[in-house]
């Protein structure tokens, strides 16, 4: 019999990405909503990609399925 493949999960797949050196990158909160009342420069330090933490980067790859 077949051994069950893991899933990877979807939602994490769309908000998440692999580097090839192994970073996590993922985007900003509070990006897309209520900008008007935002400052330009805070703007457009959140459209930047942010490094996922240490702490995080183990759930996040087992959500990947690459561990």
């Amino acid at each position: 019999m077949a051994k069950k493949k893991m899933k990877v999960s979807k939602t994490a797949a769309k908000r998440f990405k692999v580097r090839k050196n192994g970073k996590i990158m993922r985007r900003h909160a509070n990006a897309w909503h209520k900008t008007g009342k935002k400052r330009r420069s805070t703007l457009r330090a959140l459209r930047l990609e942010d490094v996922v933490s240490q702490a995080d980067k183990p759930r996040i790859l087992r959500l990947l399925g690459k561990k």
